[in-house]
């Protein structure tokens, strides 16, 4: 007779199943069954917003999870099993306590003691300890209280301003000078048009310019061609040979032992030939007062 008959099987399939199971919704629950752990419990008078795999955290760190959560029915007390890293030593003189998140979630956090490690099994006992919601009812909500009158005030004071008369006068001035800036906008965008229909004739203006400039460009480069074609250095040297000449004149001149100066300086040669045409002038002025004296005609 064989041991695994049929059922046999089918009842192992079911039990792993069932198994496999157990341990897939602990597994999405956020608690891992295989992970060891060493065990502590807890008793609370209300378990408000704590959940099965809320962390456990020491200064902020985690180092365990709640593993299950049972009410005793004896003691009218909550029974929390906690599921410690298999490394943290829960030291005696610990407490526990629970705290409130500010979107409702609760955790637990370990406060250690000083004193030898507790055994496995045993209970930590719990304490008050402020969450962040009693931070807030504590700490903030006097605050707000405290503000409330004010943004009443606040707002009586921005419900007379927007009921103000002047203002309303205001946005009506606001108004028409809008209108006038839209109005300004539509001439600028007439004027813009215009300008724009201009354009191209001035384009043609300038682009007739161009060409003028083009022009006469090409005639100032043919005039500098012709400049450079001319014989300008004979030329400068024929005026250096003049100027030359010139200064050897003036030399002369200018030099009473040369016989230009002589001529120019000599004071007596200057009267002589005064005195010289003078004569010559009464003469001529003589000749045709009486041209007989002088001219003898005889007619035969």
């Amino acid at each position: 007779m064989k041991f695994f008959t049929k059922n046999v099987k089918i009842a192992l399939t079911v039990l792993v199943g069932l198994v496999l199971l157990y341990w897939g919704i602990n597994y999405l629950k956020g608690i891992n069954l295989l992970t060891p752990a060493n065990y502590f419990y807890t008793e609370v008078d209300s378990a408000e917003g704590l959940l099965e795999a809320a962390p456990i955290t020491v200064n902020g760190f985690q180092v365990g999870q709640v593993r299950e959560i049972n009410y005793d029915y004896q003691k009218n007390k909550i029974t929390i099993m906690l599921a410690m890293n298999k490394e943290m030593k829960v030291p005696e003189g610990s407490t526990i306590n629970m705290v409130s998140g500010l979107l409702g979630g609760t955790s637990l956090v370990l406060k250690l003691g000083d004193g030898p490690a507790m055994k496995t099994g045993s209970y930590i006992p719990t304490s008050e300890l402020p969450g962040l919601m009693d931070h807030v009812t504590d700490n903030v909500m006097p605050m707000v209280s405290e503000m409330l009158p004010k943004v009443d005030s606040i707002m009586s004071n921005v419900n007379g301003l927007t009921s103000d008369p002047a203002l309303l006068a205001a946005l009506a001035r606001l108004d028409g000078i809008t209108r006038q800036l839209n109005a300004s906008a539509q001439q600028i965008t007439i004027l813009m048009n215009g300008l724009n229909r201009s354009v191209p004739g001035v384009m043609s203006n300038v682009n007739g310019i161009t060409s003028n400039l083009n022009g006469a460009t090409g005639n100032i480069t043919d005039f500098s061609a012709t400049l450079k074609q001319m014989p300008l250095d004979s030329t400068i040297q024929a005026l250096n040979a003049t100027l030359a000449n010139l200064q050897s004149l003036s030399q002369q001149l200018n030099d009473k032992n040369s016989s230009l100066g002589k001529i120019i300086n000599d004071r007596e040669l200057y009267d002589n030939a005064n005195h010289a045409i003078a004569s010559l002038d009464s003469l001529l002025m003589d000749i045709k007062a009486n041209p007989k004296r002088y001219i003898n005609v005889k007619v035969f």
